[in-house]
């Protein structure tokens, strides 16, 4: 019960009016806007990753060995979801620093993802070639 109460206030404090809409200035809509359709694009990402890890799971041939299926699945799973997270966090911060006139905070999560993807796709690719 304590845990629900916790991710209630955490939800209230950063998406609602006791948050963002508190700060700062109103600004130009069409940055929100903007903002709002770059947090839309990471969840689209978010979400062909958890696709791709249940397409995984249901039709990649068994490898060698019979786990490594289920560790990939897993994996892009895990990595939609932290996506999906992680692009809440940077709509608030880049809403929050809009309304603020400030510069919009550094983000190395692109090329992180990137990164992981690549490298994951090689090992995958391996796998199958040599599984």
């Amino acid at each position: 019960m304590l845990y629900v109460r916790g991710v209630r206030e955490f939800i209230r404090r950063w998406f609602t009016s006791a948050g963002i809409s508190a700060v700062g200035s109103t600004p130009d809509y069409r940055f929100s806007l903007a903002n709002e359709r770059t947090f839309l694009a990471w969840i689209r990402t978010a979400l062909a990753l958890v696709g791709g890890g249940l397409a995984v799971d249901q039709f990649l041939p068994r490898l060698n060995p019979p786990y490594l299926r289920t560790v990939l699945a897993v994996a892009l799973i895990v990595l939609g979801g932290f996506a999906a997270t992680r692009s809440a966090i940077r709509w608030v911060q880049s809403e929050r620093a809009i309304r603020l006139g400030e510069d919009l905070p550094p983000s190395r999560f692109p090329g992180v993802l990137a990164a992981v993807l690549g490298f994951g796709a090689l090992f995958l690719a391996v796998a199958i070639v040599f599984g």
